[in-house]
């Protein structure tokens, strides 16, 4: 693959991860905790500064694709000084649950400038309306019977609303053959069963999309910066709903595939890049918002809990939970990383 390209989805999905944290870090510091590090990537530590009169440490690693920003008292095992209102455990329960969810809303509150910015510039429609045309005449959907020019409308059963609705439904769906309803010159034709292919994990059918690039107005663009992460979250959760019905992992990309999506997306222009970051920034918010250990929509279901009976969980049963949780998602992510490199 072009180095440029390999440093633009680096660049791309690191920029994501340090606008997550930093959500973190300035509300933290907003309501007057102590952050002490704000680390960029992990690994061994490659640059680090400490201004005078800050006390974060901010470092950057060798390993770009994660993140991580610590406060003060936040780790149970810390030790906490009652009477210090710097710390995360002696703050109020709203900032600490201001704090936790500013991490996912930087997210999204960045899909939506961004959004924002690519509607008034030239959104690409052609990855919201699947017009499609045939790779080559081998392809599934070429050997089935589509032609230049189709809309896909419906797939497996499923409305197809845009791009991200035709990928999801086809990624699931390797080797199974499935119906596929299409409008040709706005006439709706009978099912065409195709069989996707399976290629680096995941199903597809063998077809691109038609370039076309609209510029909205300011209000229409407003409106899509709003409109456009909600749709995302709604696929998004229809997919990992299906993940869980089907008891499978083809449909959850790690952190090479991600690249490998957002590189695909720089070759093919600036455009179609900026595209490809706001699905996965709304992505990035949504799964730290799931109510799973260590991810951020637990911590939250942990002050929820205290907010309702009034008092705060166990800290130890609560570090417990978390600790259990983080290692199951590690070897998630080795598992998913290891499939996506050998496919």
């Amino acid at each position: 693959m072009n180095p440029v390209l390999i440093i633009l989805a680096i660049l791309g999905i690191s920029v994501l991860v340090i606008v997550h944290e930093g959500g973190h870090y300035f509300v933290a510091r907003a309501y007057g905790m102590q952050v002490v590090r704000f680390s960029i990537g992990i690994g061994p530590v490659i640059f680090r500064h400490q201004s005078k009169t800050s006390p974060t440490i901010f470092q950057v690693c060798a390993i770009p694709f994660l993140a991580y920003v610590q406060i003060a008292g936040m780790n149970p095992h810390d030790e906490v000084q009652p009477n210090d209102p710097s710390l995360f455990p002696n703050q109020r329960l709203s900032a600490r649950m201001a704090t936790i969810f500013a991490g996912p809303f930087a997210n999204y509150f960045l899909a939506g400038v961004m959004t924002f910015v690519l509607a008034l510039s030239g959104w690409p429609e052609h990855l919201t309306r699947p017009v499609v045309k045939p790779v080559n005449h081998s392809t599934p959907a070429a050997l089935a019977g589509i032609q230049p020019g189709d809309v896909i409308v419906h797939a497996g059963g499923e409305p197809v609303r845009n791009f991200g609705d035709l990928i999801r439904i086809t990624s699931a769906r390797a080797n199974t053959p499935t119906d596929y309803v299409v409008e040709r010159q706005g006439v709706r034709l009978p099912p065409i069963r195709i069989t996707p292919e399976k290629q680096e994990g995941r199903g597809v059918i063998g077809v691109t999309f038609t370039k076309h690039f609209r510029r909205y107005s300011l209000t229409e663009a407003a409106r899509l910066a709003v409109a456009f992460p909600f749709e995302i979250t709604v696929l998004n959760a229809v997919g990992i709903t299906e993940l869980f019905r089907q008891r499978t992992l083809e449909g959850l990309a790690g952190p090479v595939r991600m690249g490998k999506m957002v590189a695909e997306s720089a070759k093919r222009g600036p455009g179609e890049y900026a595209w490809m970051l706001i699905v996965l920034s709304v992505a990035l918010g949504m799964f730290n918002l799931l109510p799973l250990p260590a991810l951020d929509g637990g911590r939250l279901a942990f002050l929820g809990y205290e907010m309702i009976a009034k008092r705060r969980p166990d800290a130890r049963f609560e570090a417990v939970v978390h600790t259990v949780g983080l290692l199951f998602l590690l070897g998630l992510l080795v598992l998913v990383t290891f499939r996506d490199v050998m496919s």
